[in-house]
């Protein structure tokens, strides 16, 4: 999931009149610090989007909003979770805002059956990998072999980290029958990990595949 940019307050509302967490950034158009916030919440986003919502607003222009979220010193690049603050950042601390994301993405219980969930990330793009970290931070050589043959494709595609959310990383296994990660999803049908992948590769039907042709 994206960041959502506030441009009215009815979209402000949206987002902190949920049952979700709501991580939003108090910015500047005008300060290079947060854009770097920015792209780093939208990798967040990507990675607990189902799970808390992301949200920036141009502090200058809801200045209502702001002051009520302590966020005047714009400059600073405020951070406020929740419409009752539960936690916030100041400035651009890049390590402390990831760990917060994580630790309110794991103490947040969803309502929505775990199956269903399930399906929902599967089909999150047409060309889905889970496994463990990050695209550009890869936490095991498998994903990191894996990762390399994908983006050489040139295919555009998501992933999901593994390692944030146990209930995923256990449940995905049973519901795929497939025991390893990384695991590999096109159109919502499992391709297979990283054997297959290679295969596909020699075989001259990496590409075709990972389309959905």
């Amino acid at each position: 999931m994206s960041i959502i940019t506030v441009k009215t307050v009815e979209d402000y509302e949206k987002i902190i009149g949920t049952n979700e967490v709501a991580v939003l950034l108090f910015s500047a158009d005008w300060a290079d610090q947060c854009k770097q916030v920015g792209d780093v919440m939208e990798d967040l986003g990507k990675l607990f989007g189902d799970k808390l919502r992301f949200g920036k607003i141009i502090a200058e222009d809801f200045p209502e909003i702001s002051m009520k979220h302590q966020a005047s010193e714009i400059h600073n690049c405020n951070n406020l979770l929740k419409s009752i603050a539960v936690d916030r950042v100041d400035g651009v601390n890049i390590a402390a805002l990831t760990a917060k994301c994580k630790n309110l993405g794991a103490t947040v219980t969803s309502d929505i059956p775990l199956e269903e969930r399930l399906k929902t990330l599967i089909n999150k793009a047409p060309l889905m990998i889970f496994m463990k970290g990050a695209r550009d931070a890869p936490r095991c050589g498998f994903s990191k072999q894996l990762i390399a043959i994908v983006t050489e494709t040139g295919l555009p595609y998501e992933t999901f980290d593994i390692l944030t959310d146990e209930e995923v990383r256990q449940g995905l296994k049973t519901y795929s029958d497939w025991p390893t990660y990384p695991q590999v999803y096109v159109k919502g049908e499992l391709v297979g990990g990283l054997d297959i992948i290679k295969e596909l590769q020699a075989n001259n039907e990496l590409e075709k595949t990972l389309r959905g042709e």
